[in-house]
């Protein structure tokens, strides 16, 4: 037998009054029934604090422009953030304490760069189209430098995943410090790669990619996120347990030099400043940046709330609310 809100209301009147329980169990059927929901004005609230992300009154702090290209910045456990001035073939380094200082030089030309969990720098060197693991003395072994015989064209960006697994960007940019004029054929166009823990041979991991760029997963090793220049577009993946993607999907109408990933799974793109996308796909905010274009991005600093930017000549930071998780 159904009754009415009325009726339940009567019902608990007469069974709680004399007890002067009336007022709360009242309280309790109305809200149960749906007839009292959150305000607008509270409805508003709750929505604009998923876009809540950047500090209170906080706009990009240009840190310095003595560069003539800014790539790769990737921060070490202790929050220092480490980015390279590929043209000049450098690697910097810019501390918790605000400090900048040159890390390296003759870097091998490197671009994109992440932490690996020993504290090595792994970087995309494509002076050669190797890959580089880079030790805190600053001593260099090469982890890649072929694709089944084939010279790479020319290593961008990589994420390493929870399990060790290294996931490379290999579009080809035409640079003036390379001899050759054009991809090796037997490379097949540009892919995305991947190596596993401890190998030393890349597998493939996407062929139908056409220039692959940024790239960026979460921190399950759940998800794989991975710009593609050619079409303009970023998708997301799936990671199996071998490494291997699955269900590629559709993320953002838009492609990516450089990503990051915050504490809520929020994605960070940049080209034409920075785009933030909630892990839903939607794009809650635009960080406009005042240079030619925005190469790339990481948080950093000793909470890792300081969001980190390379564009072109200059690098800029912004504090945040929200904290990066690589």
């Amino acid at each position: 037998m159904l009754f009415s809100l009325p009726d339940v209301i009567i019902a608990m009147k007469n069974k709680f009054i004399l007890a002067g329980l009336f007022v709360p169990a009242l309280l309790f059927a109305v809200i149960a029934s749906g007839y009292i929901t959150p305000s607008k004005k509270n409805r508003e609230k709750q929505n604009s604090s998923d876009t809540n992300i950047i500090a209170a009154g906080a706009t990009p702090q240009l840190v310095s422009r003595q560069f003539t290209f800014t790539e790769g910045p990737a921060v070490d456990r202790k929050g220092n953030i480490f980015f390279t001035d590929q043209p000049n073939n450098k690697i910097w380094e810019y501390s918790t304490d605000g400090k900048l200082s040159v890390f390296m030089d003759k870097t091998g030309r490197s671009n994109g760069m992440y932490f690996d969990a020993k504290g090595n720098l792994v970087s995309c060197a494509d002076e050669h189209d190797q890959l580089w693991s880079i030790s805190p003395s600053k001593k260099v072994t090469v982890l890649i430098d072929n694709y089944q015989g084939h010279i790479l064209n020319g290593p961008n960006d990589l994420w390493i995943a929870p399990n060790g697994g290294m996931y490379i960007t290999d579009p080809y940019f035409q640079r003036d410090y390379w001899e050759r004029k054009g991809p090796d054929a037997g490379i097949h166009g540009e892919k995305l790669y991947y190596l596993p823990p401890g190998k030393k041979q890349l597998q493939m991991a996407d062929t139908s990619v056409k220039k692959p760029n940024g790239v960026v997963g979460t921190t399950d090793g759940k998800h794989l996120y991975v710009a593609d220049m050619g079409v303009w577009k970023t998708y997301r993946y799936d990671i199996n347990a071998d490494g291997s993607l699955t269900n590629k999907q559709l993320f953002a109408n838009e492609a990516s030099d450089g990503m990051t990933i915050d504490e809520r799974g929020n994605i960070y793109l940049t080209n034409n400043g920075v785009q933030v996308y909630n892990p839903d796909g939607k794009k809650i905010k635009h960080i406009d940046i005042p240079e030619k274009w925005t190469a790339n991005i990481c948080f950093g600093g000793k909470d890792k709330k300081l969001l980190f930017i390379t564009a072109s000549e200059g690098i800029y930071t912004l504090p945040m609310v929200v904290k990066g998780v690589e």
